[in-house]
């Protein structure tokens, strides 16, 4: 009889196990921070049967690792994690199903069914649509550096050329940083072709150089990658950090190389004023439509896209309001581009505290998006292309290194804000999430769902 059982009781532990991994391969390939791939996959565990304190899970950003063991018993398993991207509606469907399924006591069967639906599900826009929205997304980028609205349309012109490029380039399986080199080449390319329009139609036909390739900036990466090492998962974190730098270097390449070829002298760009003077009104409207945009590329749930444009206006308005005042002659606190970005980051991050309970989403499926329109690409690949245009003229090692501390600066005040829930609430918040699971845990046990090794 027992060699009989043994067989299959094992089959069925590895059978849990790959969902285990899967589920947590899912969430990588879709841009969760890492402490949310950890909470999710001991959530599943859960449901699993897979007791706490003899499972061992490594997360890095190419590889999961999950083992199983006691004192005589020890099970191992491996997952590759190849396609990343962002998808924010399985960050949310996942983290449903986990509790979900240890609520109603789903059957394997029935998991991997649902886990299969969330993984093969279409995307919630079209890829045109998704590259109007990305375009869109960059012109809203312009308005916020002090174009006109002609000069939006041109940008976004450019932007949705090369938007849709790059997606072509990936359809056909290019490699990911060439796609983006080329892919800001063209962008770049388009946004020169405009210049030759009537200068009567705008007031700053150079700005559309500045937003035309901010679709591909990566704002989650580098919100992951703060969040990550805040949460000392720091071998994750700087893989983050590295990719990222990549596809800003990548990125500086595609429109250094345009700029080498057509002849545009990089001076003029560089020097391109970035202080706008437009009403809070068109802050607010051109914050709504980069939400928006970036949304639609980051795939969050439909329902959600109008209170991601309310998180939009919320962010960039309160930035401005503290970051711009008298000294160029706008009004605010005039306190600086990183206190703006942390107020406003911060805004969102505690009022999304609650919404997550309005709108049953998770915490980043809310502020994500919403903080995005203001992290500052222009001023990493402004960074990255002084130091690939650099000429040995006296001052330009301290304009790098400004653009550079500046972006630095901005970056890390908005993963800040984003995480002052974590760093601020997150005992409260863990605590009573913790004190469900385990109740949902005892009741487990005491039906006896959970994993004996020692009768493998």
């Amino acid at each position: 009889m027992k060699e009989t059982t043994r067989p299959n009781a094992e089959q069925v532990l590895f059978r849990k196990l790959d969902l285990l991994l899967r589920t947590g391969q899912l969430l990588m390939e879709s841009a969760a921070d890492t402490n949310r791939i950890m909470r999710n996959m001991k959530r599943t565990a859960a449901y699993l049967g897979l007791p706490e304190e003899n499972l061992h899970i490594n997360i890095e950003y190419a590889m999961i690792m999950v083992n199983l063991s006691d004192g005589e018993h020890s099970y191992t398993k491996f997952q590759r994690c190849e396609n990343h991207g962002v998808n924010m509606t399985v960050l949310s469907a996942i983290s449903k199903l986990s509790w979900r399924a240890i609520r109603e006591d789903y059957s394997l069967d029935r998991y991997e069914e649902e886990f299969e639906k969330i993984r093969t599900r279409q995307r919630n826009y079209r890829p045109w649509l998704v590259a109007v929205g990305a375009g869109l997304a960059c012109g809203g980028f312009c308005i916020q550096f002090g174009c006109d609205w002609v000069a939006f349309l041109y940008a976004a012109l450019a932007a949705f050329v090369g938007f849709r490029l790059r997606a072509e380039c990936n359809r056909f399986r290019m490699n990911h940083y060439m796609s983006i080199a080329l892919a800001t080449f063209v962008s770049t390319l388009v946004a020169w072709l405009t210049t030759f329009l009537p200068d009567a139609w705008t007031e700053t036909p150079l700005h559309p150089f500045l937003a035309c390739a901010l679709f591909i900036v990566p704002g989650v990466p580098i919100i992951n990658f703060v969040d990550d090492m805040l949460d000392n998962y720091v071998q994750v974190g700087i893989t983050r950090a590295v990719n990222t730098l990549l596809i800003v270097a990548a990125m500086s390449f595609g429109i250094s190389l345009f700029i080498k070829i057509g002849g545009i002298d990089s001076q003029a760009l560089m020097s391109i004023p970035m202080t706008p003077h437009h009403a809070y009104w068109e802050y607010a409207l051109a914050a709504a439509i980069s939400a928006l945009g970036f949304s639609m590329i980051f795939n969050i749930p439909r329902r959600l896209l109008w209170v991601v444009a309310v998180g939009g206006i919320l962010a960039v308005c309160t930035r401005n309001f503290v970051n711009l005042g008298a000294s160029n002659d706008n009004i605010g606190l005039d306190m600086g581009l990183a206190m703006g970005s942390l107020a406003g980051a911060a805004l969102v991050s505690l009022i999304a505290v609650k919404a997550v309970h309005w709108f049953h989403a998770p915490n980043h499926v809310l502020t994500i998006p919403s903080v995005i329109p203001m992290i500052p690409g222009v001023l990493m690949y402004r960074a990255l292309l002084g130091l690939i245009e650099m000429n040995g003229i006296v001052g330009e090692v301290t304009e790098v290194f400004r653009f550079a501390t500046s972006s630095a600066l901005a970056v890390l005040s908005i993963s800040l804000g984003v995480a002052i829930p974590n760093i601020f609430f997150r005992r409260y918040i863990a605590a009573s999430r913790r004190e469900k699971l385990e109740r949902l845990i005892r009741e487990r046990r005491e039906r006896g769902k959970f994993v004996d090794l020692g009768q493998l």
